[in-house]
């Protein structure tokens, strides 16, 4: 059966089939025979990484192998590769030694390694079982596998952790909305709260990174968020994961289609065009990215949109510096004094070191409310970590996933605190949450606002294939059969929902015209928890799991078996007890995640009540006025 798409495509071994139809006995003959090596072959690969028959012991038994495996190809890497910088220079223009090294000696290494290992691995399966019969520490051969199955799907992950630095960088990296958090809670606790969320994201990324290399192994693959969820909790909690992970990129579709919906406006401002007609332009942008399936076509602009928000970044900076803010944007949008939404009528620019008062506060009156909901734009610019095992399934050596987790979140913590405090320091109260708006004078904002549509689009063509692609998948194909999305029916299925997605998202973006409102929401209900509290119970559920196994327990790869002595409750209590040295402080990470989600909830509902109440934004639901019409 082929385990992976296209040209890379293998056939299970002939091991493995004869063994479906083969009784134990008949494996142990061929075993004596050494025609088998001794492990039940379970079928393996993308096929098989949801198969609810395999138990947590199996999934961590063959990644522990995964990992001895990559450890091992790394020493053979090392022993090839050139030193020096002119050495490195040389290997990133030429030849990669490691990839020739390992073409030319994998095979021939694994085969003759498998053979000489055979009679090793009855012994150690013989001698090393305990009293009750069973393996309770299994072999640690790593030649079981089948060389050309592995072989195809290591070549499949070329990511390094360098590779994993710049995807970090411009996944999360969102420096845009900084300055609105600091006009929120101003500078103390703006950089304070900055980067103790910076420390929590590296966290939160050290637990998903530990769990999954327990959990991954090229037998079974771990490839999306809830593939995790899945080996700890079951096929629910992974629906239940994919479903959270599918609302948050609708609403994140939503969310920037509003965005780009108040750029159009602004630009077509002197024009007077109607807020709903401005909306309609970017539904209609939106949709005619609805014909692509695959992300390949969107790889070149994507590689550009950095250097865009590189000369958008620069732009702004200079323009605060010179000009100062146009307070449009912030004024129109949010609770702020109606009568400074000019340059000519604006109050004086003010920042504040403690909470700014009430006069001064660009969403909610409610101090209290106005933290939580400047902590909530400071989460959506630092989620990401939903993609994180999509990065680590990537990475030809995950080990060292923390070096470029560690550098990522390092350099967005240092560019969201001095961007958001040099801005907020001209800008003061008019720091809108897209900050390309507030740009001052016309020309230079006009600019920024055409580079931010650009990016914006972007970003809404990625939302939207990542959020349709999980609903096809894991709602249209596993619950309603439908067709596969490459076959010639999903096609036109696709382009058929593909337009039901964004009119529906279009009508949520109409309905609740409040930009930094909304993104709040999105950011204290979802974004938060999948950056903070999802990684702990994760983390926990590995940890509890792993630290309740007992003396005789384990999977045995003679038999293909696992035993458990007991289970339920008890089992949970006792893993949490044995490892409550991390257990105690992940469960009150993952408390104090979800707390700060609901308070980030509840402060991002207060912000929409004041938005659409007296003194509140001029935008309200459908509504045909231009915010930044200035008869």
């Amino acid at each position: 059966m082929s385990m992976l798409p296209g040209p890379m495509a293998v056939t299970a071994p002939t091991e493995q089939v004869r063994e479906t139809v083969s009784s134990p006995e008949d494996i142990d003959k061929m075993v004596q025979a050494k025609t088998h090596p001794g492990v039940l072959q379970r079928q393996w690969g993308l096929e098989a990484r949801l198969d609810p028959n395999v138990t947590f012991e199996e999934f961590t038994y063959w990644a522990k192998i995964e990992r001895e495996l990559e450890d091992e190809e790394y020493r053979r890497f090392r022993a090839v590769e050139s030193s020096g910088i002119l050495g490195h220079i040389k290997g990133y223009f030429g030849k990669n030694a490691y990839e020739d090294d390992k073409v030319i000696n994998s095979r021939n290494l694994q085969s003759q390694e498998e053979t000489s290992k055979w009679s090793e691995k009855q012994l150690t399966v013989a001698t090393n079982k305990d009293e009750n019969g069973i393996n309770s520490i299994p072999p640690s051969d790593t030649h079981d596998l089948d060389a050309e199955w592995r072989t195809a799907a290591r070549a499949l992950k070329n990511a390094s952790w360098g590779a994993v630095f710049y995807l970090i960088t411009t996944d999360i990296l969102g420096w845009s909305q900084t300055p609105y958090v600091f006009s929120n809670t101003g500078y103390g606790l703006g950089v304070g709260i900055f980067v103790l969320m910076g420390l929590a994201a590296f966290a939160s990324g050290m637990m998903i990174w530990r769990t999954f290399l327990a959990l991954d192994s090229s037998r079974f693959p771990v490839m999306s968020f809830g593939d995790p969820f899945f080996r700890l909790y079951g096929p629910r909690m992974r629906h239940f994961i994919n479903f959270m992970q599918s609302l948050q990129m609708f609403l994140s579709v939503a969310v920037v289609l509003l965005g780009n919906t108040g750029i159009i406006a602004q630009l077509a401002g002197s024009a007077n065009l109607c807020f709903v007609v401005c909306g309609i332009i970017s539904l209609v942008v939106g949709m005619a990215s609805g014909y692509m399936r695959s992300l390949k076509h969107l790889g070149w602009f994507c590689n550009f949109s950095v250097w865009i928000n590189i000369v958008t970044f620069v732009i702004i900076c200079v323009a605060a510096a010179k000009h100062g803010p146009d307070p449009a944007a912030a004024v129109q949008n949010g609770v702020l004094n109606k009568a400074w939404a000019t340059v000519a009528t604006m109050a004086p620019v003010k920042t504040f070191v403690n909470t700014p008062p009430a006069e001064y506060q660009p969403t909610d009156t409610n101090l209290f409310a106005a933290q939580f909901n400047g902590i909530n734009s400071m989460v959506y610019a630092y989620s990401g970590a939903v993609m994180f095992v999509a990065f680590l399934s990537e990475m030809r050596r995950p080990m060292d996933f923390w070096k470029g987790l560690l550098m990522g979140q390092t350099f967005i913590t240092v560019v969201y605190v001095f961007f958001g405090a040099f801005i907020y320091n001209y800008y003061g109260q008019y720091a809108y949450s897209n900050v390309n708006q507030s740009v001052y004078p016309l020309n230079l904002q006009v600019v920024g606002n055409v580079l931010s549509l650009i990016t914006g689009w972007l970003a809404v063509f990625l939302y939207f294939n990542v959020g349709m692609k999980t609903v096809y998948l894991e709602v249209g194909q596993e619950i309603f059969n439908l067709p596969p999305i490459a076959s010639r029916k999903g096609k036109y299925i696709w382009w058929a929902l593909g337009p039901m997605y964004w009119i529906i998202a279009f009508v949520v973006s109409m309905s609740i015209p409040q930009f930094s409102a909304f993104t709040n929401f999105v950011g204290g209900l979802f974004s938060l928890n999948f950056t903070y509290s999802l990684s702990g119970v994760m983390y926990l559920a590995y940890k509890i799991q792993d630290g309740a196994r007992l003396p005789g327990e384990g999977f045995d790869p003679a038999t293909g078996e696992t035993v458990r002595l007991d289970g339920g409750i008890k089992r949970w209590v006792r893993g949490f007890v044995k490892t409550w040295y991390l257990s105690i402080p992940v469960l009150i990470y993952t408390g104090c995640g979800l707390a700060t989600s609901g308070m980030g909830t509840w402060a991002a509902v207060s912000a929409l009540e004041s938005a659409f109440g007296p003194g509140g934004s001029v935008v309200t639901s459908w509504t045909c006025v231009n915010p930044y019409y200035n008869p």
